[in-house]
């Protein structure tokens, strides 16, 4: 077993700067769980993370020697390599979220049947269901032959999934009409599903003109337009806007045309993350942030947590077989496809069709 872990590190104020650095693993103390990162999935939602890694916590999770840098948080698979712990055993697979990176330590406890969590200081103060780490040898939803879709989708489903429940939540607003921008993001992509479903819904999705026929293709809206084309819509009727794109023109776009008729603006991700920012006068609703977690401790307090997890893994099924129909995964190893990858995803290179799974 190495003495280091390979690290892949951002620039916090540039993100097209990032490099490999190598770090010495902390040397095995009571509770501490080694795990080796076998696989994870990058997509255009982990340079999200980076975008509001301040303001949310993201960079806390696994902070560098040098300041300034970070390690963008994944979701993945690791296996465990070493254990102090009596309840957490060598060989066991675990789920959750880790850097990009070949080793990560995490201090386990509230150790559970399914699930450990990282109760190492710096991450106290960061939701819970970031510091989780799921025992999949006990987790009915795992299928080693999904795991690919699990990684990709599983966590961007979640958010969707949290989304739309809390839209149901507050009546839709009052709204039926839901305009959804880069609706060839894979969150968009969720969202558009699970309200396409809802009866009585019109979901719009907004688009670039080269990803419309993919976006068309879907079926899981039930209109398509790009950019230039949000004046076409009715704007009498009152509607809900979801920005997963992050662009300041856009935004500024959908509130002009809407007024008061947009009962609320929810921002959820930022694909185009070096666009404009948007207009701090907006006609309308407030764009606000959306934080996945805060729904995620409601339902759980609510429906209790196997109640929860019922719902949302019956729902999760019904879009991993249907994704089947659009996505491609892409594996991809070492230092060389990493970077490349990254640097794509960063510049909106990778085609929606395709999801990039990557190990060092």
């Amino acid at each position: 077993m190495a003495d280091q872990s390979l690290d892949f590190i951002v620039n916090r104020k540039d993100f097209s700067q990032a490099r490999f650095v190598e770090s010495a693993l902390p040397e095995p103390a009571p509770g501490r769980v080694l795990l080796r990162v076998d696989r994870f999935a990058l997509t255009a939602n982990n340079i999200s993370y980076a975008l509001v890694g301040d303001m949310l916590g993201y960079w806390k999770f696994f902070p560098t020697a040098e300041q300034g840098w970070g390690r963008l948080p994944v979701m993945g698979f690791a296996d465990v390599v070493a254990s102090q712990h009596p309840e957490v055993a060598v060989g066991e697979r675990v789920f959750g979220f880790f850097p990009m990176s070949t080793y990560l330590s995490v201090e386990a406890s509230a150790v559970t049947q399914s699930q450990f969590v990282d109760g190492a200081a710096h991450r106290e103060d960061t939701a819970p269901a970031y510091r989780q780490y799921v025992r999949i040898s006990n987790d009915a939803n795992h299928r080693p032959e999904h795991e690919d879709a699990y990684m990709l989708l599983r966590g961007l489903f979640l958010t969707s999934f949290l989304v739309d429940d809390f839209m149901a939540d507050q009546d839709f607003f009052g709204a039926e009409t839901f305009v959804i921008a880069s609706a060839s993001s894979k969150t968009a992509i969720a969202l558009g599903h699970l309200l396409h479903a809802r009866e009585g819904s019109h979901v719009v999705g907004l688009t670039s003109p080269r990803n419309t026929a993919f976006v068309e293709g879907l079926g899981c809206y039930h209109q398509v337009l790009t950019y230039d084309q949000v004046s076409s819509l009715p704007a009498e009727t009152p509607a809900v806007f979801v920005d997963m794109a992050g662009d300041g023109g856009v935004v500024s776009a959908i509130h002009n045309h809407y007024g008061e008729q947009l009962k609320y603006s929810c921002v959820v991700g930022a694909t185009h993350w070096d666009a404009g920012a948007r207009s701090e006068d907006l006609p309308g609703p407030t764009p606000t942030m959306f934080f996945a977690p805060f729904q995620l401790e409601k339902r759980r307090k609510e429906w209790g947590a196997a109640g929860r997890d019922q719902r949302m893994g019956a729902s999760w099924a019904r879009f991993r077989e249907w994704s089947e129909s659009w996505l491609k995964i892409v594996r991809r190893s070492g230092r060389e496809d990493l970077e490349r990858v990254y640097q794509d995803t960063l510049n909106g290179r990778i085609p929606p069709s395709e999801g990039q799974i990557l190990s060092l």
